[in-house]
């Protein structure tokens, strides 16, 4: 299966119509019909349900999607990788925690291209589970995660700074008042904690005996929708400090403090693009 055929699922998959994705590929819609065909063979499942020139992506088409966009993101990437020239160019792709340790990456890569003006970066935003999968997949050169993890399968270097767990609760809760939050406090409270199962492993034994007792109001992977439910007075957020702002929201730290390390991780053994060899061998000069 060939990057051009790739492309063409993709097209199809995003107009969510044959008609207008071959006309936007300048091929003849039965030349395109064929070559889906062709994929959906080559897999031996159905990709689309068709209804005339709908075409609505399967279960199965969902997950070829994922996997067809890194498969195209990988070769674009590879191409520009090994057109480069003798200056340094290329993108270094950065998967990052909500963390508030990303200011010390901020200063990292602000610093590197003052020597590397043509690398950029891009950053890819998600949860631990996200970032591990993108380093897995190939597509995330390099992770910001916070600890534990498991080392084993990654190289890493830490960062200085602490990640202080705590809540954000509403300005009008009984909670605006504490000074801190401990264990049995939020018994009987609406609460939306992370979807991380590493860091939702701590909270649990950070509880100890009340962490059955307390009530899962929702789970989150990135803070900002959470702290919407916690403006409208919706339950109390378990979550990490942040150099943020949310409106009507005070942060409350947990006692017994629980603070974690984090630290930026890639893949060990994996052979990187010129760019990202040359990051990696800058942040274990800088953080080692």
């Amino acid at each position: 299966m060939d990057l051009r055929v790739l492309n063409y699922f993709l097209m199809t998959a995003k107009e969510g119509n044959v008609t207008r994705a071959a006309a936007l590929l300048h091929v003849t819609q039965p030349t395109l019909s064929r070559q889906l065909k062709g994929v959906e063979q080559e897999m031996g499942v159905a990709l689309f349900d068709r209804s005339g020139h709908s075409f609505t992506l399967t279960p199965a088409g969902q997950l070829f999607r994922q996997r067809a966009q890194d498969m195209v993101n990988l070769m674009t990437r590879t191409q520009a990788d090994l057109q480069a020239s003798e200056v340094l160019t290329g993108t270094v792709a950065i998967g990052c925690s909500e963390l508030q340790s990303m200011a010390e990456v901020a200063d990292l890569m602000d610093t590197f291209q003052q020597c590397h003006p043509q690398v950029k970066f891009a950053l890819h935003s998600g949860n631990t589970d996200d970032i591990k999968a993108g380093i897995d997949r190939g597509v995330i050169d390099v992770g910001l995660l916070i600890e534990p993890i498991a080392m084993d399968r990654y190289d890493f270097v830490r960062m200085a700074s602490k990640e202080t767990w705590g809540i954000l609760a509403h300005e009008t809760s009984k909670f605006a008042d504490y000074e801190a939050i401990h264990p049995g406090d939020l018994v009987g409270t609406p609460v939306i904690t992370v979807l991380d199962k590493l860091g939702h492993d701590e909270l649990t034994n950070w509880s100890g005996k009340y962490a059955a007792e307390m009530g899962n109001l929702a789970q989150y992977n990135l803070l900002y929708n959470a702290a919407m439910l916690a403006q409208h007075n919706h339950g109390v957020v378990v979550c990490l400090k942040l150099n943020q702002h949310f409106d009507h929201l005070k942060f409350i730290p947990l006692v017994p403090k629980l603070e974690l390390r984090s630290a930026l991780v890639w893949r060990a053994q994996q052979v990187h693009s010129r760019a990202a060899t040359a990051f990696v061998e800058f942040l274990r000069e800088k953080k080692g």
